[in-house]
């Protein structure tokens, strides 16, 4: 360690008095007699069976009551609600490239991405739903229980109303638990945030065949599967202010991980830099660097090609922008046409950790994105598509990705391919990685980057606009390893 760096005590002001221990008690059990695991794995693939949706790309002619603008090119729908494809024209002085345009998605409305929970046998259990989205590698996959933009919520589709939005619409009918607005994907939307919330109901609620109950431990096990538990519940799930548990593990993570982890989420252990350094410094950065942008017509992005079929980036990298016809009996409108963002590979997510004494430490990295709202957010330490990096000079290439890439098993802590936001992306899914080094591995990093304990982390997601969502779904693998 740096002669000049010392460890010093956080203490915590709790969110909601009491709920960290009981959320720590639910992801503590990792089964339940409400739903047990086998009775899930059940239903599961029965819901992908039962439930056949079809999603086809098609030209965008084809598309309906969707239009590119005759002077602008934006593509946009006739409604004017939903969301619009349109040009962005970014200005900084940060990184390696100041100035650039590309196709954005600019979704201005706040949704709601909401989990309602309920004690059975005095433990709380979460409302999830099998949902299936357009986008989605596997079509169904495990989602909060509400997930829906005001533009849903509010009937613009003409469709069913959204199942359960009651409790989070109308809190006499329940108790905020979380409640925070956080940001999605900045290189692909413009300023998106949605409402993060869990609620606490303790009336009954009707069963319905689309949704379960789980416990938070039966979520964090379905965590570790490939493409089962979606962006949005992963992302409130993120938000959780766990107490650090004193019970047995779960896994079979290595013990002394698993120790520090738990320092690492209790306040009354020593971090490397205290949470006011870590707000000064993305301050600090927040001040010096400028970020301009600018809305264009979409017709006048530079290097990038309107198709009939696809709008695409000249060199093949990147994202583009396509139209699926989909057919879904099961959703509040059961046909529709939509343009979605197609990244061109499967994105590498990591986060590289280290014990400090012996307390587990992550490495985050302050990140300018297209779309972000405030110049910087938190990122993990590494987070790209790998192929946007083969042809660039070194310096140019994200700090500690070639340690990523070549990171052994022996090193990982967890390691799952997780889709993104199956509403907007089309097969969008990146291999989200925990790496654990060893005292070999310097303390002192790379500019823009700072160690955070899991504690101070979850203290700054009571808060909009410090975490990005690839930040927060990684802060959710890390869960399950305790």
């Amino acid at each position: 360690m740096s002669p000049t760096m010392t460890l010093r005590p956080e203490r915590v002001e709790p969110a909601v008095v009491g709920a960290g221990r009981r959320f720590t008690r639910s992801a503590s059990l990792i089964d339940s007699t409400v739903t047990p695991n086998h009775v899930f794995d059940r239903w599961f693939a029965e819901q992908r069976i039962r439930n056949r949706f079809e999603v086809d790309r098609i030209p965008f002619n084809r598309l309906r009551s969707w239009r590119f603008h005759p002077e602008t090119g934006n593509l946009g729908h006739d409604s004017g609600r939903f969301f619009t494809v349109e040009g962005l024209h970014v200005e900084t002085n940060w990184g390696h490239h100041p100035s650039w345009t590309q196709p954005i998605i600019n979704q201005p409305e706040i949704g709601i991405l909401g989990i309602v929970v309920k004690e059975f046998d005095g433990v709380l259990h979460c409302l999830m739903q099998a949902k299936m989205e357009p986008g989605n590698l596997n079509t169904i996959q495990l989602s909060p229980t509400v997930q829906a933009t005001r533009s849903n919520f509010t009937g613009v589709h003409g469709g069913r109303g959204i199942t359960f939005i009651e409790y989070f619409r109308d809190t006499e009918r329940s108790r905020v638990l979380v409640d925070s607005l956080q940001s999605e994907q900045a290189s692909w939307f413009l300023r998106k945030r949605n409402r993060n919330m869990i609620v606490e109901v303790t009336e009954d609620i009707p069963p319905h065949e689309d949704f379960v109950w789980l416990t938070i431990g039966q979520i964090h096990r379905l965590l570790l599967q490939d493409n089962v538990v979606n962006m949005d519940a992963r992302t409130v799930m993120s938000c959780i202010p766990f107490d650090a548990p004193n019970g047995g593990s779960r896994w079979d993570a290595p013990r002394d991980f698993r120790e520090s982890l738990v320092a690492s989420m209790s306040g009354e252990h020593r971090s490397l830099h205290s949470t006011g350094e870590i707000l000064s410094w993305l301050t600090d950065l927040r001040t010096r660097h400028a970020l301009i942008q600018r809305s264009v017509p979409l017709k006048d992005v530079e290097h990038w090609q309107v198709g009939a079929e696809e709008i695409a980036h000249e060199t093949g990298k990147y994202f583009s922008i396509i139209a699926v016809d989909v057919q879904a009996p099961n959703r509040e409108v059961a046909s529709w046409t939509q343009p979605l963002l197609a990244p061109v590979e499967c994105g590498r997510v990591a986060m590289i950790v280290r014990r400090i004494g012996g307390v587990l430490h992550l490495l985050l990295r302050a990140r300018l994105e297209a779309g972000v709202l405030n110049v910087a957010e938190i990122g993990p330490t590494v987070q790209c598509l790998p192929g946007n990096y083969r042809d660039v000079p070194e310096e140019e290439r994200p700090p500690y990705l070639d340690l990523v890439l070549a990171a052994g098993p022996e090193l990982l802590r967890y390691d799952a391919v997780q889709s993104e936001e199956g509403g907007r992306f089309y097969q969008a899914d990146n291999r989200y990685q925990i790496i654990e080094v060893g005292e070999e591995f310097d303390i002192d990093v790379a500019p823009g980057f700072r160690w955070m304990t899991v504690e101070q982390v979850t203290r700054l997601l009571s808060h909009s606009n410090y975490l990005n969502i690839q930040a927060r779904s990684m802060l959710t693998g890390l869960h399950t390893s305790w």
